[in-house]
């Protein structure tokens, strides 16, 4: 998390954000299989966009295929009516999001858009399903963003002093997400 932290010495909640938006992977230790914990996410409700990783064929014993409300651009949704009102397929991304809400936390949204939709890389990457985004989906773009600059592939070559990182990111975390939390 040294890049993350050298470019935004001043944005505490997105260094926490770093530090533990992809704890949801615990789910594969806990005995999920690997196709609910990690990989790119997508709205489920509507068709999917032809920019997912997955294409049609992997959709094809998929029951929604066959309904007709669920097999169109906007399904069961109304146009921007809001990622908030969007369900997400099952990942590591929305099960953190999720324990997040319903415990104690004080990251802003900012951080709670990373952790939800940084997977969803059709709209962060492609603007894919911005029909469905509202204004503040689109203020929040942003940030979701900005993130993944620091989630895939930028690792430190150089060993961290783990006393200090566990001080520093210890301090971090009790102020944003303090206490236990209910999993």
């Amino acid at each position: 998390m040294a890049g993350i932290r050298e470019a935004n010495p001043d944005k505490e909640w997105l260094q926490v954000t770093g530090l533990i938006h992809d704890i949801g992977k615990l789910m594969a230790v806990w005995g999920e299989p690997q196709w609910c914990v990690v990989g790119d996410t997508l709205p489920v409700g509507c068709a999917p966009s032809k920019r997912i990783v997955f294409d049609a064929q992997y959709f094809a014993e998929n029951p929604d295929m066959d309904d007709p409300t669920l097999n169109t651009r906007l399904g069961v949704y109304t146009e921007n009516c809001g990622l908030e009102n969007v369900l997400m397929s099952w990942g590591h991304d929305e099960y953190l999001y999720r324990v997040l809400n319903a415990n104690t936390c004080h990251l802003p949204d900012e951080a709670l858009y990373a952790i939800r939709f940084h997977s969803f890389y059709p709209w962060h990457t492609s603007e894919d399903y911005m029909f469905l985004c509202n204004n503040k989906d689109l203020e929040m773009l942003q940030w979701v963003r900005e993130f993944n600059k620091f989630d895939l592939y930028t690792k430190c070559p150089d060993t961290p002093d783990i006393e200090q990182l566990k001080r520093y990111y210890g301090n971090l975390v009790e102020k944003y997400v303090p206490g236990k939390l209910k999993w």
